[in-house]
């Protein structure tokens, strides 16, 4: 299937398919005429980088899952754990700085709440 039937089939943009191709995520096949060519295959997988995405994965972070599914093996898989386990540690240690600035941000909420009610008082 050609660039267009298969971003259409994945539910992405043509342009998103171009970019995983960039990046080594997606491969293609080329007509004598240069177009782009992809199996049925291909639908699966760009739905498997679309989660990944949505995991908060970055494009290098996935291809150094993908050979997971791609090779399957005992090593392979537990490395892919491995780096999953990592990016989930990542996250995690994103969220507790987002919730301290959130609480950091309530405290001059407060403040600033307090100094307008004795503003309009006086």
């Amino acid at each position: 299937m050609r660039i267009g039937e298969l971003a259409a089939r994945a539910g992405v943009s043509v342009r998103s398919l171009r970019y995983y191709e960039e990046q080594g995520l997606l491969t293609s096949t080329r007509s004598p005429s240069g177009q782009r060519h992809y199996t049925d295959g291909e639908v699966e997988r760009v739905r498997l980088i679309q989660r990944m995405y949505g995991a908060g994965l970055s494009s290098r972070t996935i291809a150094e899952v993908l050979p997971c599914v791609d090779s399957p093996s005992e090593r392979n898989s537990d490395e892919a754990f491995e780096r999953l386990v990592q990016e989930r540690d990542r996250i995690n240690r994103n969220i507790d700085e987002l919730v301290q600035a959130r609480d950091a941000l309530d405290r001059l909420i407060d403040i600033n709440r307090a100094h307008r009610a004795r503003l309009v008082r006086h």
